[in-house]
This record gives structure tokens, C-alpha cells and sequence, in this order.
């Protein structure tokens, strides 16, 4: 419970400082000016390698941490468990008593899972926002279109590709 009160504590200051990023001048003059002369030369040489660059760069840092803040051998024996009950489930579907009783079982490996995955959102949540809301700036004063798509679609469709990759190369569960 200690961990979910944090976790929406940090959830609500990152949603904060993305809805305040223009009345917090303070805080978008710092970020612009550590991502400015870093980030920004990739984007200023090719803005579309650049923010390919980037975002697998933004996703390898999250994979690995997500990796190394998890109990990875407990999250592939609930993952494990998960799959013997959807398994189980498909078989007794005529079964409403049998379906609910794998049901709550479900759940209660779901309530496992869910504080050992957030974890990692503690370190990533605040800084992604920050990240987002210079992107913003960068691409509302040099738009790019990558495949018709605008710079936030194509990041957020690379950043999928490179996690699926990511974790599937790292094992990360």
C-alpha cells in the first residue's frame, strides 16, 4: 500500500509538471538548458534520426531499469501462473462456479504483480514527462513528419518497437 501511495504521489507531480510547464518557467528554463546543447544536437543534425536516436535511447534506459528494479524470477513465475490459469480457463468456460473461482485466483496474482512493475515508474515517470514537454517545444519550433506521422506517433510507435526488441534481447519479464 506504501508503494501504490508513492507511486500516485510521483504520478501526480509528473501530471503537474506537464500541465504547468509553461507557468513553471523556472523549470522548463532548466530542462532546456541540460537537453538543449545534449539532446538537441541530435535532433538539430537530423531531426528524424535524431529522434530515433533518442527514443531508443529513452526506451534502453527504462528497459534496463525496469530489469534491475524488479524481481525478475518472481514476475516470470506469476507470469508462468497467469498462463497455467488462462490455460485452465479456456478449458471450463461451461463452468460459471469453476470460471470465477479462476477468476479471483487471476486477480490475486494481478495484485502481486502490479507493485513489483510499478517500481520502476518511480525513476522514469518524472523525467519521461520532462522529456515529452521538450519535444514539444523542440517540434512545435521544427516540425518533422516521420511516415505522416506527426513527432509524437512516431515516438511513441518507435519506442514500442525498440521495447518489444529490448525486452525480448534483455529478457526482461
Amino acid at each position: 500500500m506504501k508503494a501504490m501511495n508513492i507511486l500516485l504521489l510521483v504520478m501526480v507531480l509528473s501530471t503537474l509538471v506537464a500541465f504547468a510547464w509553461d507557468g513553471l518557467p523556472a523549470v522548463k528554463l532548466v530542462v532546456h538548458a541540460i537537453l538543449d546543447p545534449t539532446t538537441g544536437i541530435l535532433l538539430n543534425w537530423n531531426a528524424v534520426i535524431g529522434l530515433v536516436i533518442i527514443t531508443f535511447l529513452i526506451t534502453l534506459i527504462t528497459t534496463l531499469l525496469q530489469k534491475y528494479t524488479t524481481d525478475q524470477a518472481t514476475l516470470k513465475e506469476l507470469k508462468k501462473e497467469q498462463k497455467l490459469l488462462s490455460d485452465e480457463m479456456k478449458k471450463v468456460k461451461a463452468h460459471p462456479e469453476k470460471m470465477m473461482e479462476l477468476q479471483q485466483k487471476q486477480l490475486e496474482i494481478m495484485g502481486k504483480t502490479m507493485p513489483l512493475t510499478m517500481r520502476p515508474l518511480l525513476f522514469t515517470m518524472i523525467p519521461f514527462v520532462l522529456f515529452l514537454r521538450w519535444f514539444g517545444d523542440y517540434f512545435k519550433l521544427y516540425p518533422i513528419s516521420m511516415f505522416g506521422l506527426s513527432w509524437f506517433w512516431a515516438y511513441f510507435i518507435c519506442s514500442i518497437v525498440f521495447s518489444m526488441i529490448l525486452r525480448k534481447v534483455l529478457d526482461v519479464q
